[in-house]
Order: C-alpha cells, then sequence, then structure tokens
C-alpha cells in the first residue's frame, strides 16, 4: 500500500470506483480505500445453494454514462458486460386483479396503457414528451456541474423557460394527477419518487423524467447479475492505476489549516494526499472521518431519503406470468405514504419483486426462482426481520402469489442492517432524498468543507441511483481538476 498519493479515494462504492478511473486516466496516483473485502459497495451480491440476489440495485439505466468510464480505460460497456435489454420492463399489478405490464417500446406502452384504461396512451404519451424535456434542460444544467448554490444551476439555464421546464414547482403526484384520470396511473408515477427514496406527494415532477429515460434508453440487465458491473469497475480502475486496497477501513481524514493532508486507517497507517474523495455518507464524513460541527450541521439540513426491508428468498418451482421486475401497489397510495412520511410503517405496503431468473437461468437452480423483495420503510425504522418477513410473504400471498410453502430458504435485512453495511444513518438507501422544492440545494454539494476534500456518492449532488451517482463521479473529477489538482506526479 503506497504511504502517498495523489488522491485517496475513500469507498470502493460505484461513485468511489467511478472517480478514481476519471482521476486514474488523468493522470493521478490514486490510491482506493475500501473497509470491505470486496469493492462495489452497495453493488452487493449474496448467494445460497445455487440461488444468487442481487442486495443493492437491481436495474441497470443510462448504460451510456458506464460506457463513457469504461471508454477511459481502453474498452467499452459492450466489452465488459453481456447485456440484456429487458422487453416486457415491468409487471404492475393492484389490487382487484389490474395488471399493467410496459413493454420496451415507446408506440407499444402507449398501446398497453390504453387497453388499461382508455384515453392514458395519449396522457402516457404527454407524460414522456414532458419527462423528455425536462431531462434535456437537466442534463445541460442540474447535471452539468456543482449545485452549491442556486446560482450556478440559473447561470447554466438559457432562458426562464429552463426552470419551468424542469417542472420543480409541482409534485410527483400533483403532476401525475393532472395528466392521469385513472387513480392507479397516478399510484403507478408516483412509484419514481421512490426510486431516490423519496414521497410522490414532496417529490419534485422533475423526477418524471424517469420514465421517459427507461421508455426511450430502456432498462438493462448484466448477464450474471449486478455484480458484474462491479467487477468490470474494478477491472477499469486497475487497468487506469488505481491501487485498490480492500480491508482498508479509514477511520480518519487528516487535514491541517491548509486542507485536508490524507487519510488514517484504523490499522494507524497514514497515506498522504493533497486530495480526499469520500464515497461516503456525507453525515459519516463530517460526524466520524471529519469532525466538523457546522458542516455536519448544514448536511443534517437534508431529509433522509427512505429505507428499505428486504427479503431475499430461494423459492421451488416457476411462478406463472411472472416478470423480472414486479410490482404490487397496496390499495391506498395515499395512507401508504402519510404514514412513511409521519416516521411509520405503511399499514398495507406496497411490494416489488426483482425476480432476475426469469431472463438469467444461471441465478437459480433449473426448477427455481430466486426473489429479492423489498418494501419502503422510514429510515431507522426498528424492524423484528422474521416478523416482517411473515408480514411481506402473507400479503403477497393474499394478492395470489404464495411463496410460503414453496420456500427452501430465506433471509432479511432490515434498515439496522443497511445502515451497519453502508454506514448509513438510519439505512437510507439513497443518502438524503429529493423531498421539497429546495432538496437539490439542500443537498450536500460535492465540495467539502476543507480544502481537497471532495464528496460523491448518494448523499450528496446529484443524489442517490447508479447513473446518478456515476454522473456525481464525473463532477467531482472536473471541480478536482478545475481546482487546481492537475495530476501531473505519475
Amino acid at each position: 500500500m503506497a504511504e502517498r498519493a495523489d488522491v485517496v479515494v475513500v469507498g470502493a462504492g460505484v461513485g468511489g470506483l467511478a472517480t478514481a478511473i476519471r482521476l486514474g486516466a488523468a493522470g493521478h496516483r490514486v490510491t482506493l480505500c475500501e473497509r470491505h473485502p470486496r469493492t462495489g459497495g452497495k453493488l452487493t451480491t449474496g448467494a445460497h445453494d445455487g440461488y444468487h440476489f442481487d442486495l443493492g440495485p437491481s436495474l441497470l439505466t443510462m448504460p451510456e454514462v458506464f460506457d463513457e468510464l469504461f471508454r477511459l480505460a481502453g474498452s467499452t460497456i459492450a466489452g465488459e458486460l453481456d447485456l440484456v435489454r429487458l422487453d416486457p420492463q415491468f409487471h404492475y399489478h393492484w389490487p382487484g386483479g389490474g395488471e399493467l405490464v410496459v413493454p420496451d417500446d415507446p408506440a407499444a406502452t402507449a398501446t398497453a396503457f390504453d387497453a388499461f384504461a382508455p384515453g392514458a396512451g395519449a396522457a402516457w404519451r404527454r407524460l414522456d414528451a414532458r419527462g423528455k424535456r425536462i431531462w434535456d434542460v437537466s442534463e445541460r444544467t442540474f447535471f452539468a456541474g456543482p449545485m452549491e448554490r442556486p446560482s450556478q444551476l440559473l447561470r447554466r439555464m438559457r432562458s426562464p423557460r429552463d426552470l419551468l421546464a424542469i417542472d420543480a414547482l409541482r409534485t410527483v403526484r400533483g403532476r401525475a394527477a393532472a395528466l392521469f384520470d385513472d387513480p392507479r396511473l397516478v399510484q403507478w408515477a408516483g412509484r419514481y419518487a421512490t426510486y431516490s427514496g423519496s414521497s410522490p406527494s414532496k417529490a419534485p415532477a422533475t423526477l418524471l423524467c424517469i420514465p421517459h429515460l427507461e421508455s426511450s434508453r430502456g432498462c438493462w440487465y448484466p448477464m450474471g447479475g449486478m455484480g458484474a458491473l462491479a467487477a468490470a469497475l474494478q477491472r477499469a480502475a486497475v487497468a487506469v492505476g488505481v491501487e485498490i486496497v480492500t480491508g482498508a477501513d479509514v477511520a480518519k481524514v487528516r487535514a491541517d489549516a491548509a486542507g485536508v493532508t490524507g487519510v488514517e486507517l484504523a490499522t494507524g497507517d497514514v497515506i498522504e494526499a493533497p486530495v480526499v474523495v469520500a464515497n461516503a455518507d456525507a453525515e459519516h464524513v463530517y460526524a466520524d472521518l471529519l469532525p466538523d460541527r457546522p458542516a455536519l450541521a448544514r448536511v443534517r439540513r437534508a431529509e433522509r431519503s427512505m429505507s428499505g426491508f428486504v427479503v431475499t428468498a430461494a423459492v421451488s418451482g416457476r411462478t406463472p406470468g411472472i416478470g423480472h421486475h414486479n410490482v404490487w401497489f397496496s390499495a391506498d397510495d395515499g395512507a401508504e405514504f402519510d404514514a412513511l412520511d409521519g416516521g411509520r410503517m405503511a399499514p398495507e405496503p406496497t411490494i416489488y419483486a426483482c425476480v432476475s431468473a426469469v431472463t438469467d437461468r444461471t441465478q437459480a437452480p433449473v426448477d427455481g426462482e430466486n426473489w429479492f423483495l423489498m418494501i419502503n420503510t422510514p429510515a431507522g425504522a426498528d424492524l423484528d426481520g422474521d416478523v416482517q418477513r411473515d408480514v411481506v410473504l402473507d400479503h403477497l400471498a393474499r394478492r395470489g402469489v404464495d411463496l410460503r410453502s414453496r420456500l427452501v430458504w430465506s433471509a432479511t435485512m432490515t434498515p439496522a442492517d443497511l445502515a451497519a453495511r453502508d454506514r448509513s444513518p438510519g439505512g437510507a438507501i439513497y443518502g438524503s432524498s429529493s423531498n421539497g422544492r429546495r432538496a437539490a440545494f439542500v443537498r450536500p454539494g460535492n465540495r467539502g468543507a476543507w480544502r481537497g476534500l471532495y464528496l460523491v456518492g448518494g448523499s450528496s449532488h446529484p443524489g442517490g441511483g447508479l447513473p446518478l451517482v456515476a454522473i456525481s463521479a464525473r463532477i467531482v473529477a472536473a471541480m478536482i481538476a478545475a481546482d487546481g489538482f492537475s495530476g501531473v506526479s505519475r
């Protein structure tokens, strides 16, 4: 392990790996420290007797942002991963038997919406057109650089029309209700707020660019599981000269009056560096790694994202009509999110299930399925895993999918488990939420409170989710260069 580097990256999650790749390709000597024995962060996996589970992100969108990283390392995403574009993308189910299967084609999607609710196809097309406009503006403004001050966003806008186009003054629920007459489709649209661990009645309608991105750019799965993406990013980092040290728990970011000076590991070893990139929750950074009371107070202004309760279930047999991605909606989404927003478990939760063996038979035995089930929970919810698992499985059985008699094995993860695994306060899966009109400006920035300190990942700009974390790395690498850390020592 090097005693000196140009940059130390703390945490080998996707944000840390992506930043290390960019900085290594730019000529920096980069040491990447990861406390776990493997890289990938939340992009982790589990297995039991031939059943394999993705225990974090289960969907890849915007693969082009990762292709950009692999090209920096002399490869391509096609050369690194066997990607499958899912069709259909999702199976949605409502109480009473309503079902919507969303295909991987805009025209076919509009037809499917019309068949589900007459007139909904035209409403979906309006949503898709609005989503495209939101994305086109957001890509060159919100995602084009740091967001330390509102003025930075305004300078990147071409006219006041851009501010209106991103639809930040309405909520996801409000915009969906204006577009769809059927309350089930308002509930469907509200699901996109949960992509960032947020509430549809609080998160800005800006998030409704996500269904457009899924429709236009696809929903992808890397054969072998999402862990294949983590392995490919590790290969790319090594290819550009990054030194990856696993089992290296960073206990402290060292600093003096001029700025950061490196990191100290739990073993007492020190790596000196003028730049430290923290791919860690911002609250953990300022509470533990580099205690800073004012910075910590600013970080805590941002509302935590929701957490989740997870059941991984090895199941015998095949389930008729099941898809790769499935959602069973609650009967009353208003009551569901009122409970979650109030810090309580929803009495009747929406259940998400990923069964990747539908697409990739290597992920389960020949006559079996690998079920990853998740429900939204408040961050910090105190749950008994066994009790809550029975609640979820019983509820799913009432919806017509009874896995209980077919269980070969199961395990659970509670918010407390996620908090311990990821060092995320309350097990907040996405770091900070997108709730509120000012969420983007309250979320911790990428430039840290000390010179040479930078933050990357879901708790900092632009937020959680695989593509956004990769974009966060792009922003951080550009900031490091702009701040005069040129990476010329190799």
